[in-house]
């Protein structure tokens, strides 16, 4: 009944309008059919009052739909903190777990333990950490030590690499468990190489030695408070002890890791070492590997 355009097409392009549609509007008409009440309240209209109307009943309408308005305002506020909260709480699932298991929590509220079979387990650490530690205030250590393990996760990513956790000073990471890679010994011998070389190009320039194994390793979450996604088995083991055995600034590999490698590497004997639980092991320092 209005001049140009009529009451139903201004609410329909109120509630058209994502800029407007959050506002509650009463129609009041003096048409008070049943189905204008319906084409209206179907259109977006919170209330409908016909002509004439009284004034302390409209009073109480706007302040019922003001009040309905600030709850769904509120609704929205809460939704969107906990939106903000379950995406924090992803962030940290990603900077506990590796992608694959956080993608098994979150489908099926758990992540069972597994072996893997054929995984090429990396071990590497700083040389002569803890004599650092005692000479530097604890800021300036931990604050270089953040960027060389920053580095080292951009070079496990790189490779193909799935970080596991940092050990005090030691970054252990995996190649073919969770993630499908071609020739894992071959990503872990790549990325020992880029580590070695990116931790001359960060402060101090720690020297760093790399170990690698290959092997099968049996891995899951333990603990309800600080969990974490961890590995064990023999083959985490002999990797540790090889890294423990290598020489600063360099990568070894054991006897079984290097013989997956061995054509599309290069590298020279260290010789037989005796590692704990494992007797007398060849080493081999890898020089270069293929591109």
């Amino acid at each position: 009944m209005m001049p140009e355009m009529n009451g139903y097409e201004v609410l329909e392009h109120i509630k058209a309008d994502m800029s407007l549609r959050h506002i509650p509007v009463i129609m009041i008409s003096a048409v008070d059919e049943m189905d204008s009440v319906v084409r209206c309240i179907k259109l977006g209209a919170e209330d409908y009052l016909s002509k004439p109307f009284n004034a302390t009943l409209l009073n109480a309408r706007v302040g019922a739909s003001l009040d309905k308005k600030r709850l769904r305002d509120q609704e929205a506020t809460y939704l969107a903190r906990i939106e903000r909260e379950q995406q924090r709480g992803d962030e940290l699932l990603h900077a506990i777990l590796p992608e694959a298991a956080v993608r098994e929590l979150k489908a099926t509220n758990e992540v069972l333990p597994r072996r893997y079979d054929d995984v090429a387990v990396l071990f590497c650490d700083i040389v002569s950490f803890t004599a650092y530690c005692e000479k530097y205030p604890p800021e300036k250590v931990v604050g270089e030590l953040r960027e060389l393990v920053h580095r080292f996760e951009g070079v496990a990513f790189d490779c193909g690499m799935e970080k596991i956790k940092t050990i005090g000073d030691a970054f252990l990471a995996t190649a073919g468990m969770l993630q499908k890679v071609d020739d894992p010994v071959l990503a872990a011998a790549r990325a020992g190489l880029e580590m070695v070389a990116a931790s001359q190009e960060v402060e101090p320039g720690w020297q760093v030695r790399v170990g690698i194994h290959f092997g099968p390793v049996v891995a899951g979450v333990v603990g309800q408070r600080q969990f974490m996604f961890d590995l064990w088995g023999d083959t985490v083991n002999v990797a540790s002890r090889v890294s423990g055995r290598a020489e600063p600034g360099s990568v070894f590999l054991s006897s079984d890791a290097w013989m997956q490698i061995r054509q599309a590497a290069t590298g020279h004997s260290r010789g037989m070492v005796s590692l704990k639980g494992r007797g007398e092991m060849e080493l081999v320092e890898v020089a270069t590997v293929r591109e």
